[in-house]
């Protein structure tokens, strides 16, 4: 059956429990085979249940995005979380930064001496409840600093009162076809030469974190103490198209009606499913073929998108699916999918379990 079919009027977003604890489990395991703590990135799917089911994996904690996020999964009772970028932090955001650290321990990135005095004079007196790490870039170039000025940012951080925990990375540019290899050279690379320099200066014991989901299963602990992937618990069209994941373990898809659909002579046909850039977003890569791909029909490609339609290019001489026919699509890129929906669908063996509040919908900030 279609894991929705009658239940929940389309489009929905179906996550199938299996696939998802067997990814859950299956990026445990590399990392405790490899000696690294997993610290997942929980921008993916921003509920509560499975960053549950992650740290029930043995999972050290979890990875977020925004300050916002970071409220939410403290007071779902996650208790180590990582603000996996640099922030510059007023007044209002200091006090929400120190609430939480009532509840969890807390570490955020910085990338200049500037943001970490900025940090340190809007937390004051609780300038010492939370953690800090140097980001480096190793090749993204998105923020971070070059491995060289690593020393000068964690020196301004300790001068002003901050404790410096580690450094961390995000090899961004691990997403395109053949690039996962470099960016973990890359990464190592980078992290390295940022820790020596940081040994050096008296900073010791520190916790070296990078990965993502195209680069985890290469990355090691050579270098690393720490992955945070997030993409794997669903995947995605770009990982399968990257290779990094097959079909069958893709727990996400957004379950569609075909309302619409044309046949002409000698050329592909057409469908329009109910499923636009509202609920699948509108990424897509220059190297993709598509804005997203179809579970079960892996030949099809959907050449547009609308807000709230997309068209499917159909295989020539292949029947055309009846109007009405429910599919499953999978997005280009999953991340976007939960935040623009206020709950999942369960399903267990083709059997709807229920649904999953996105309790950091919209925590942008």
């Amino acid at each position: 059956m279609s894991p929705g079919a009658t239940i929940v009027p389309t489009p929905c977003v179906v996550i199938d429990a299996d696939v998802l604890e067997h990814n859950i489990a299956s990026m445990a395991q590399v990392a405790r085979e490899r000696g690294l703590q997993l610290r997942p990135h929980a921008k993916t799917h921003k509920i509560a249940e499975i960053a549950r089911l992650q740290l029930a994996a043995g999972a050290v904690g979890l990875t977020v995005a925004t300050i916002g996020e970071a409220e939410v999964f403290a007071d779902a009772g996650m208790r180590d979380l990582f603000i996996a970028y640099p922030l510059w932090v007023g007044q209002a955001a200091a006090h929400r930064l120190t609430a939480v650290a009532d509840r969890a321990r807390l570490t955020i990135g910085v990338d200049s001496t500037e943001s970490a005095g900025q940090l340190a004079r809007t937390l004051g007196e609780d300038a010492t409840r939370i953690a800090v790490r140097v980001e480096v870039d190793s090749g993204h170039h998105r923020s971070g600093v070059l491995p060289e000025d690593a020393v000068a940012v964690a020196e301004a951080a300790r001068a002003a009162g901050l404790t410096v925990t580690g450094v961390f990375t995000f090899p961004g540019h691990s997403y395109g076809p053949g690039q996962a290899a470099p960016a973990v050279d890359d990464e190592q690379a980078a992290l390295s030469a940022a820790v020596t320099a940081l040994g050096g200066a008296g900073f010791g014991e520190l916790e070296i974190s990078g990965g993502s989901t195209p680069s985890a299963l290469l990355s090691s602990g050579d270098t690393l103490t720490e992955l945070r992937p997030g993409v794997y618990v669903f995947g995605d069209a770009q990982q399968w198209e990257l290779g990094r994941c097959r079909p069958e373990d893709i727990a996400l898809t957004v379950e569609s009606t075909v309302v619409s659909r044309r046949r002409v002579a000698g050329a592909p046909g057409r469908l329009i499913l109910d499923a636009g850039s509202k609920i699948l977003g509108s990424d897509r890569a220059a190297w993709a073929t598509g804005y997203g791909r179809l579970l079960d029909h892996p030949e099809a490609r959907i050449s547009a998108l609308s807000e709230h339609h997309a068209t499917v290019e159909w295989p020539s001489g292949a029947p055309l699916p009846p109007l009405g026919t429910r599919l499953r699509v999978v997005p280009n890129h999953v991340c976007l999918t939960p935040n623009l929906v206020d709950e999942v669908q369960v399903v267990r063996a083709g059997v709807h379990q229920g649904s999953w509040t996105v309790a950091a919908r919209g925590k942008n900030s």
